[in-house]
């Protein structure tokens, strides 16, 4: 299959279907053992020092690794990626555009998915095979975010890289399959987490420190125990038709169609706290506001760029955060006894 960098979630099967392997441009940056070195391609190339490190480091994912196919996502996601979309041409790599629609219509999702199905050579009636295959693999990814928050056998960490793969399945699916399998019966086995812990949800895109991010958590006695876009990923809304299941997937879309799934899973699986993550130079974090006043839960919005570890600043925001939410509780439980 040829490959084809994505520089976020996409519908997988009809590039599947087309003969391609897509792979997550974003996944690969975290994984790199030195994702700087990948943003100062970018830099070198004369990107801005204020660009988004997620763009520049798409680019320098593309250059290093040598992929001269890239979908780019230019509405739904990014709008740094239209540009980013020129700079490849003119590097001379074969780039496919693809919109999501301005609202989460299932016949303006058809549209677009036709046109894409179109682009990659295709037809959406082909895809019927790979949404079948692929429904399994998701499901496994779904109950391991059921064991996280249900019955608290998996770690944030965890939680985190299973749901976040689930948007290329680390470029084969049939392999992913089987090692999600292997840790589910492995979960199986485990302690549960003590009910003492603080539970927290992520909210936000995928942050540049996550790697360090959810261990330090799980060191101040809290979990997180939703991650929100992530979980996206694995699509938990499948639908009746492809259309359905893309028009569902709500990070594309308003950041009402996002609060709604917030709001449910919140309650759901009894949170204490929120962390919302934003990427620097980001127009999405402006939706901090809009999420601090539907919201009515601590929050806590952490800001990162090209720092890939976190800082003492950080681990002490986290550090007060936690310790404010475990005072409110303590509290709360006080007042429960004296009535």
């Amino acid at each position: 299959m040829k490959e084809i960098g994505i520089t976020t979630t996409v519908p997988l099967e009809i590039l599947m279907a087309g003969g391609y392997r897509p792979l997550d441009l974003n996944n690969i940056l975290v994984s790199e053992p030195d994702p700087t070195r990948l943003i100062t391609i970018a830099e070198r190339a004369g990107f801005p020092l204020n660009c988004c490190s997620w763009i520049k480091g798409i680019y320098g994912v593309c250059l290093d690794k040598g992929i001269d196919n890239v979908l780019c996502v230019t509405s739904g996601d990014c709008t740094n990626t239209v540009m980013l979309m020129e700079i490849f041409k003119l590097r001379g790599l074969n780039t496919t555009e693809f919109a999501y629609p301005n609202r989460p219509d299932p016949q303006l999702v058809q549209s677009v998915l036709e046109t894409l199905a179109a682009d990659m050579g295709t037809t959406l009636s082909a895809t019927g095979k790979i949404s079948h295959e692929l429904r399994p693999v998701r499901d496994l990814v779904l109950k391991l975010d059921e064991l996280t928050w249900k019955e608290n056998r998996v770690s944030g960490w965890e939680n985190h890289l299973w749901l976040v793969t689930a948007s290329d399945f680390n470029g084969d699916y049939h392999k992913y399959r089987g090692e999600l399998q292997d840790l589910l019966n492995s979960c199986e086995e485990r302690r549960p987490y003590p009910e003492s812990e603080i539970r927290l949800a992520y909210i936000g895109v995928p942050s540049v420190y996550a790697r360090e991010l959810y261990p330090f958590i799980e060191k101040q006695n809290a979990r997180v125990v939703f991650n929100e876009v992530q979980r996206q990923f694995a699509m938990p809304e499948p639908g009746k038709s492809l259309a359905e299941q893309y028009a569902s997937y709500t990070y594309p879309y308003s950041i009402q169609e996002r609060l709604k799934d917030i709001k449910t899973e919140v309650k759901r699986r009894r949170i204490d706290g929120i962390i919302h993550y934003v990427q620097a130079f980001c127009h999405r974090g402006i939706g901090d506001i809009v999420f601090r006043d539907a919201i009515d839960l601590p929050v806590l919005t952490l800001e990162g760029n090209a720092d890939f570890f976190l800082n003492s600043h950080v681990k002490t925001r986290i550090e007060a955060f936690l310790d404010m939410i475990q005072r409110k509780i303590r509290s709360q439980k006080s007042k429960v006894k004296t009535r």
